[in-house]
Order: structure tokens, then sequence, then C-alpha cells
């Protein structure tokens, strides 16, 4: 399967993985993916390192399922010629009640697929596991960031 490789193809392929991901969708995660790709987290997440196309399928399909998890992508940046883009991303842990800010690098292959995301979150200076994560004095609403989660056609 081939994908658009322009910046506005990145950004789709982006967006319907997160639609997969929001809908427990693992066809369409993977769908987006090459089979070998990586998710890489911050040394010392709980979930590891999501290896392969159908460990980070189920990983999210575990966090729809165990936290309640809804996502937004929130900003996007693409280059088309590196075959990379950078997104920023809120995650919404409904079950907890909290949420996390945060960003992405994305590597596609040649054939538009994703091969490698590395997520950096914001994080409090101080751990506080039931706190929500944000940069401290960025005024996220007045910026028009999703303050709420949106509501995901199909999901209770």
């Amino acid at each position: 399967m081939m994908r658009d490789t322009t910046a506005a193809g990145m950004e789709a392929t982006i967006r319907e993985y997160f639609d997969g991901c929001n809908e427990a969708d693992f066809d369409k995660m993977v769908g987006c993916m090459e089979p070998e790709a990586n998710h890489y987290f911050p040394a010392g997440a709980p979930q590891g390192t999501f290896f392969g196309a159908a460990g980070i399928a189920n990983g999210w399909i575990a966090a729809v399922r165990n936290l309640g998890s809804i996502w937004t992508v929130d900003r996007v940046l693409a280059d088309p010629a590196k075959r990379e883009a950078v997104i920023e991303w809120t995650h919404f842990k409904t079950g907890q009640g909290i949420y996390l800010r945060g960003d992405e690098w994305y590597i596609f292959s040649e054939r538009g697929l994703i091969t490698q995301i590395r997520a950096y979150y914001a994080a409090p200076a101080v751990p506080d596991p039931i706190q929500s994560h944000m940069l401290g004095d960025y005024d996220y609403e007045a910026l028009g960031y999703p303050m709420e989660p949106p509501v995901i056609q199909g999901r209770r």
C-alpha cells in the first residue's frame, strides 16, 4: 500500500491513526503503520515501548478499555523531504478524570506508512499520579486547546 508523503498526506495518515486509536479499531491503526513500527515513550512510562504495529494497536485498545482514553491532535508540522512530522496532542484519560499533553515525532517509510513514533510528555516536576499533565502557566483554553474530551461516535 502506498500513501501520500506530502505534508497533507502525512497529516492525514496521523489523523487516521488517531481516529483508529479513539475508535479502538485495530485494523485502522495497523493500516497506517509498517508492521515493524515502534512507539517509544519516556523512560519509566508504565506501558513501556510498544513494539510492532500490532503491539501499538493492542496497547491503545487496552488504554481505551482500561483508562477511557480519548486523544486529540492539536497541532501538526510536517517535513515531506525528510518524511517526518511532529504533532502536539492531548490524551484524556476519562476513567481517571485527568489528561496528558505532549508531542510526538513521526517517521514515515517510502510507502508513506508510520515506522516510528517517539512520545514526549509535558510532566510535572513533582510526580503526582492523579494530576493532569501540561505546561505550567500556558493558557491552553485561551489558545483554543481542548479542555474536555470530544465525543467519539460508537463509544460509550
